[in-house]
C-alpha cells in the first residue's frame, strides 16, 4: 500500500513541478520589472522596495495552465496612511509588450500581463512594517509569512510535499481563501504540512481531525484561556483555528467554512481509502455526463451560465456562488437536489447545475394564528388546503411544475432580486 502511494505520488510529481524553462521566463521578467521599477522609485524620490512573495518565492509553485505571481512593493512607513497605490501606479509606467490593469481592492493593485507568456504578476502595494501588529492592511503580512516559510522549509523534499498539497486541495475546489471558495490558502497549506511533515500526514490528520481544533506551531499561547483572551471569537468560527506562527492574533484559517472543509475531509478519506493520480486532476464540470446520469436515475436536469457587472476575481467570485446558493435555496422549497455543482473560472461568469426531483407536494408556512385578520384570510384565499400548527396556519399545495418552468416562472418574478445580488444575466440551458 505504502509503495503504491508512494508511486502514485511520485507521478503527479512529474506533472506538477513547474518546468525550468517556465521558471526561467518568469525569472527573467522578474529580474527586469523589480530593476526597472526600482529605478523609478529612486527618480521619483519613493522611498520603497520590490520584494516577491507568494508561492514563486517559496519554491512551492505547481504546474497551471497560467501562472499567478504575486509581487510587493513595500513603501516605508512615512506613508502610513497615504495612497501608496497612486505611488505605485506612476511608478508602473509602461512595461514594454506588457498589458497593465488597475484591480480595485481594500487597496488598489496591478496585474501585468506580458504578451505571449504563459504567466502573470500582481504587484500589490504594502507597508513595510516592523511589527505584524503595525499592519494597516492583511497584504501588510505577506513579507513576515514568505520570512517564515523559506525559515522552515529548506529541502526540496517539503517544497514537493507541499506542491502535492496545493495540487490535491486545488483538484478537489479548496485551495483559496476568496469568499467563493472559502478554502485553504496557499500560506495555510505550507503551514500544515510543515507542521505535519509531509502531504500524506497532513491529509491522514485532515481525515480525522476533530471540530474546532487549535493547531499552534510555535506554541504561541500557554493554554486556550489565554488564546480565548486574546483572539477575536469571529476569527475562531472556522472548523480548524491555525495560530499565524508570524502574528498570533490572526487564525491563519479563519476563511475556511464547514462546507468547504467537510468536502476536502470527504477527498482525503476517498484518496486514503483508494488512492490515485486522478485525484490530483482539477476537473471541469461535464455537465453532459451529469445530465446523463440524471436521465438514469430518472432526475431532472437543469444547467444555468449566470453574468454579473462586477469586477472578475473575488467580487465578480462572490457574488455568483452567493447567488448560485440563493437560487439553490428556492429551488429546495419544491424539489430535493440531488446533486449540484458550480464552477467559476476567475472571470465574470460562472456555470452551475441541479439535478433535481419533484417533492410533488410543499408545506407552505402561513401567518400566526394571532394575526391580523385580513392577513389570515388573505392566505386562506390563495390556498386551499390550510391547516393549524402549533399556532400558525400551513397549507397543502401540489407542485406539478417541471425544473424548466418552475426556474423561468422564478425568474420573471425575482427580476428585480437578481439586479440587487448584481446578477446581469441568467441563462437556463435545458436538456435535450
Amino acid at each position: 500500500m505504502k509503495q503504491n502511494i508512494n508511486k502514485i505520488l511520485n507521478d503527479v510529481l512529474m506533472n506538477i513541478n513547474p518546468s525550468k524553462e517556465e521558471l526561467n521566463s518568469i525569472e527573467k521578467f522578474l529580474k527586469n520589472f523589480i530593476s526597472e521599477t526600482e529605478k523609478k522609485f529612486r527618480v521619483l524620490k519613493i522611498d520603497a522596495e520590490i520584494f516577491v512573495g507568494g508561492s514563486f518565492a517559496k519554491k512551492t509553485l505547481t504546474k497551471k495552465g497560467i501562472y499567478d505571481i504575486d509581487v510587493f512593493a513595500r513603501f516605508d512607513e512615512k506613508y502610513r496612511g497615504k495612497d501608496i497605490s497612486k505611488l505605485l501606479e506612476k511608478a508602473i509606467g509602461k512595461i514594454k509588450k506588457t498589458k497593465i490593469s488597475k484591480i480595485h481592492g481594500s487597496r488598489d493593485y496591478f496585474k501585468a500581463e506580458p504578451e505571449g507568456e504563459d504567466f502573470f504578476i500582481e504587484i500589490i502595494p504594502v507597508l513595510n512594517v516592523k511589527n505584524p501588529k503595525e499592519a494597516e492592511n492583511i497584504t501588510d503580512l505577506s513579507y513576515f509569512h514568505v520570512s517564515y516559510i523559506k525559515r522552515k522549509l529548506r529541502t526540496e523534499k517539503m517544497f514537493e510535499e507541499v506542491r502535492l498539497a496545493k495540487a490535491f486541495c486545488h483538484a478537489h475546489k479548496c485551495y483559496g481563501a476568496e469568499s467563493y471558495i472559502n478554502g485553504f490558502s496557499g500560506y495555510a497549506i505550507e503551514l500544515l504540512v510543515y507542521y505535519y511533515s509531509g502531504f500524506l500526514n497532513f491529509v491522514k490528520a485532515m481525515a480525522k481531525i476533530k471540530d474546532r481544533e487549535i493547531i499552534d506551531i510555535e506554541k504561541l499561547y500557554k493554554n486556550k484561556l489565554e488564546l480565548n483572551m486574546n483572539m477575536n471569537s469571529a476569527k475562531m468560527g472556522s472548523p480548524i483555528v491555525l495560530i499565524d506562527p508570524t502574528y498570533k492574533e490572526r487564525n491563519a484559517l479563519a476563511a475556511l467554512s464547514r462546507e468547504t472543509f467537510e468536502n476536502f475531509q470527504e477527498a482525503c478519506r476517498k484518496f486514503l481509502k483508494n488512492p490515485s493520480a486522478e485525484m490530483f486532476e482539477t476537473k471541469k464540470i461535464d455537465f453532459e455526463k451529469e445530465k446523463k446520469n440524471a436521465q438514469k436515475g430518472r432526475y431532472e436536469f437543469i444547467r444555468f451560465a449566470a453574468l454579473t457587472d462586477k469586477q472578475e476575481g473575488d467580487v465578480a467570485g462572490s457574488k455568483l456562488v452567493k447567488f448560485y446558493k440563493h437560487l439553490g435555496n428556492e429551488i429546495e422549497k419544491f424539489y430535493e437536489i440531488k446533486k449540484k455543482d458550480f464552477e467559476y473560472g476567475g472571470e465574470k461568469e460562472a456555470g452551475f447545475f441541479f439535478v433535481v426531483k419533484n417533492r410533488k407536494e410543499i408545506v407552505v408556512s402561513g401567518p400566526e394564528i394571532k394575526d391580523k385578520k385580513e392577513n389570515i384570510k388573505k392566505f386562506k384565499m390563495r390556498h386551499k388546503n390550510v391547516f393549524e400548527k402549533k399556532g400558525r396556519f400551513y397549507a397543502k399545495e401540489k407542485n406539478s411544475k417541471k425544473i424548466e418552468e418552475f426556474v423561468k416562472d422564478w425568474m420573471n418574478a425575482n427580476s428585480q432580486k437578481m439586479m440587487e445580488m448584481y446578477i446581469r444575466e441568467l441563462r437556463s440551458r435545458h436538456p435535450d
